[in-house]
């Protein structure tokens, strides 16, 4: 039996969706299809590839089936549903209506514009025939054949493309800074080492198009007359490394890296390094002397890597989203990426969207579009339907922005102006429910166990802030402490030697800016969120309780009294405060604050 002419199943191989169990449905399709007598990726009339993520991770395992150009998608999708698929859709050419994604996953894509995620989930990462079927690798011909490294920059410094791994330094103005270098040896560095909490962007790139990367490294080296390259990705990272290894070597045979590219007199070639997870490499020096055998801690700079770098040689050091933007724009030109964005942030910036959020996954939009489309119209508001509270913008080194403060515009000034940063592209979203020092405390103990311990600012001004907060929590703050977390935490940013210090109290003070009021609830012995534990006090209201006796039995201190069928009693001076007796009351009798 043959499938319907032009049939293709696209099903979602990131880590996402092999988590969600893509593998076990990308087999089950194969082996429907073969006791159907369709031949997929053999007859010409059916095809079927896995793809990287594609965006909306909350409703993995995604499939696409694609009829005569008709998409239907699938969402949810376990090897047990694949054989009424293949029957019902691809053999009687009847969507199976129950399964398909409904109004909150178009609603999800609907404002996104996706230029670096464009052809991820849609081809396959793995077959550089598919890239190359998207005119992947055309802006490399381009420009290695007929534009001047010169000509280039231009096109870049016109597009406006700025760094995206956090600091946004105009990609431009870097490449030709190294270019004019006066040297026989030049390095170009692409930074995959994405270390962020809760952020999966450079990941998921990598998994769902590795090549484009590729291409941007080319165009880079070519640009500022490089020969070597390195991709720097946690080890972390299996399958993004798998992917990129084989592409790298697809490249090779295909005549994109090596010498003589595409018949020209440029060589280059790309090695993969891969880091140890350490939350410091991502900074540009430490990286430099990581792949370079040495620990990985920053130096001070100047001098800038453009001009002393990799083994004392120029190198520019970019990250994973910033390359993929390169052959889009070479392809398309500086004044269409330009055309989207706002006046000093051009073009699109990808994150990462978690936390308490409804649609939690990976997106990519216009630089300036407003928090609150990104977290209504995009996110579908909080997943527990509460009052959002906060979004935490910039991973751990970013800052806290309160929910009225939505209309702030997702742009490197505008987050800036409020105390947060773009960063790599973390977004995490809080709701009622979330203590805002417990946040600030969290964040901070990323950062303080991540720095490399260099520099004193950092080393010991972490841990100083990180011991007050731990005594605000603990109801054991003392009158002055927000002033001195305060004072500490500008401290630490003036001084401090890289981004890691000068970036780590930003949840501090952002906390403590906007949500004051917390801070010193907390000082009088109270938590507004009902979150940390020593400042919480369990009891049980009587005219919800009947005696079930639920809530003593899982009590593991015996701090629960009460009689059969009667209302029960919490000794405070004996509750633990685990919350045991809250989680296991079905009849919301027991309360705490």
């Amino acid at each position: 039996m043959k499938a319907n002419n032009n049939t293709t199943i696209r099903i979602c191989m990131g880590t996402g969706g092999i988590a969600a169990g893509g593998a076990e449905v990308l087999n089950a399709f194969k082996k429907e299809l073969n006791l159907a007598g369709i031949k997929a990726n053999i007859e010409k009339n059916c095809s079927m590839h896995k793809v990287g993520c594609r965006g909306l991770c909350a409703k993995d395992v995604l499939v696409d089936v694609i009829i005569n150009d008709e998409k239907t998608t699938y969402q949810f999708i376990k090897s047990d549903m694949v054989p009424r698929i293949v029957k019902e859709h691809i053999i009687e050419k009847t969507p199976v209506i129950d399964w398909v994604v409904g109004e909150d996953y178009h609603n999800f894509h609907k404002k996104q514009f996706k230029v670096v995620l464009s052809d991820c989930g849609s081809i396959d990462p793995e077959d550089i025939t598919a890239y190359i079927g998207v005119k992947g690798y055309e802006a490399a011909k381009k420009v290695l054949i007929s534009l001047k490294p010169e000509e280039v920059v231009e096109i870049i410094k016109s597009s406006g493309l700025r760094g995206r791994g956090g600091a946004g330094f105009p990609t431009g103005v870097k490449w030709e800074i190294a270019m004019k270098q006066d040297s026989k040896q030049k390095y170009l560095i692409c930074n995959a080492d994405e270390g962020d909490p809760g952020a999966f962007m450079d990941r998921s790139v990598i998994e769902g198009n590795p090549h484009a990367v590729i291409e941007g490294m080319i165009i880079g080296a070519y640009t500022i007359g490089a020969d070597k390259g390195y991709v720097y990705i946690r080890a972390e990272y299996p399958l993004a490394v798998e992917r990129l290894k084989k592409a790298l070597s697809d490249a090779r045979e295909n005549g994109f890296l090596g010498k003589g590219i595409l018949g020209t007199k440029f060589n280059f070639d790309i090695k993969v390094k891969l880091g140890a997870g350490a939350f410091v490499c991502g900074e540009e020096t430490a990286l430099i002397a990581s792949i370079e055998g040495q620990r990985g801690m920053p130096r001070a700079k100047p001098p800038f890597p453009v001009y002393h770098g990799l083994w004392g040689k120029p190198t520019v050091i970019n990250n994973v989203e910033t390359l993929a933007n390169v052959p889009c724009i070479i392809r398309n030109g500086a004044r269409w990426f330009a055309s989207f964005g706002t006046e000093k942030s051009k073009g699109t910036k990808v994150f990462a969207l978690t936390g308490k959020i409804k649609n939690s996954g990976l997106i990519e939009v216009p630089m300036g579009i407003p928090l609150r489309e990104i977290i209504y119209d995009i996110g579908g508001g909080t997943e527990s339907g509460k009052a959002l509270k906060a979004v935490q913008t910039g991973g751990p080194s970013g800052g806290c922005i309160p929910a009225d403060m939505l209309d702030t515009p997702v742009d490197f000034e505008s987050l800036a102006k409020v105390g947060s940063i773009v960063g790599s592209g973390g977004m995490v979203v809080l709701d009622e429910d979330n203590c805002m020092v417990n946040m600030a405390q969290y964040f901070l103990q990323f950062t303080q166990m991540e720095s490399c311990g260099k520099c004193v600012p950092c080393r010991i001004g972490t841990k100083r802030l990180l011991e007050i907060l731990d005594r605000i929590t603990k109801g054991k703050g003392k009158k002055g402490d927000i002033e001195l977390l305060e004072k500490l935490s500008r401290d630490i940013k003036a001084a401090s030697l890289c981004g890691l210090g000068q970036t780590a109290p930003n949840p501090v003070l952002s906390t403590i800016k906007y949500f004051r009021h917390e801070y010193e609830a907390h000082l009088q012995g109270k938590c507004p969120a009902a979150v940390c534990k020593e400042l919480l006090t369990y009891y049980i209201l009587e005219e919800f309780c009947n005696g079930c006796g639920a809530c003593l039995r899982a009590c593991p201190a015996g701090a629960i009294t009460g009689e059969k069928k009667k209302p029960h009693f919490i000794d405070s001076e004996i509750c633990i405060k685990c919350g045991a007796c809250f989680d296991a009351c079905k009849f919301k009798a027991v309360a705490k604050e």
